[in-house]
């Protein structure tokens, strides 16, 4: 882990009009505040093609040095959309150019943003995908519902949901690295014999 976290936020979202991009945004905003470097990955400038194990590095585009800046963070907000009640391929597919080597005991925030109901699917079908990178995802996550009034003028709109999405991107930064402090105590209860 860095002395200062180090916090990347991918945003899940190609519309120019995002509210899972400002979502995101806002979350990192909140980890800047609570002492964080942070980066926001916004997909639109990533030549990412559609994953294939099979394509060398020529034809991974961008996929490697993504991989390359999740393997660098100490702890992530990933934001989605909700397409059909689950993940946007666009992070879908930044997430399969990702190895369990590249995201294993990162602390991760999910989010989802829905043009409509509560988006409790998507949000699990997120942190079953972060746990098979094995990625520790915050307990709690962010839900978004009806977009269309919960954002305005390139801010959330909402206070209580702008408030649960400034605590996701404080969590992370207080939760980074916690696998490694895990790790830590367990290895001192194995050499102090508790």
């Amino acid at each position: 882990m860095h002395d200062t976290p180090h916090v990347i936020g991918i945003s899940g979202s190609l519309r120019d009009d995002s509210g899972t991009r400002i979502a995101v945004q806002c979350a990192l905003n909140a980890a800047t505040g609570a002492d964080a470097t942070t980066e926001h990955i916004d997909l639109r400038e990533w030549d990412l093609p559609l994953f294939d194990p099979d394509a060398g590095a020529a034809e991974s585009g961008d996929g490697p040095e993504l991989a390359a800046c999740v393997r660098e963070a100490d702890a992530i907000v990933l934001g989605t959309p909700v397409y059909h009640g689950t993940i946007a391929s666009p992070l879908k597919t930044a997430l399969d150019y990702c190895s369990i080597d590249d995201v294993e005991g990162t602390t991760i925030g999910i989010l989802a943003v829905a043009g409509g109901g509560f988006p409790t699917p998507t949000l699990q079908h997120l942190r079953a995908a972060v746990l098979e990178l094995k990625g520790w995802p915050l307990p709690q996550g962010v839900a978004i519902p009806d977009s269309w009034a919960a954002f305005e003028d390139g801010s959330i709109a909402d206070g209580d949901i702008a408030e649960r999405v400034e605590e996701l991107g404080s969590n992370v930064v207080a939760y980074a690295g916690v696998a490694d402090r895990r790790e830590e105590t367990e290895q001192s209860e194995l050499a102090t014999g508790d």
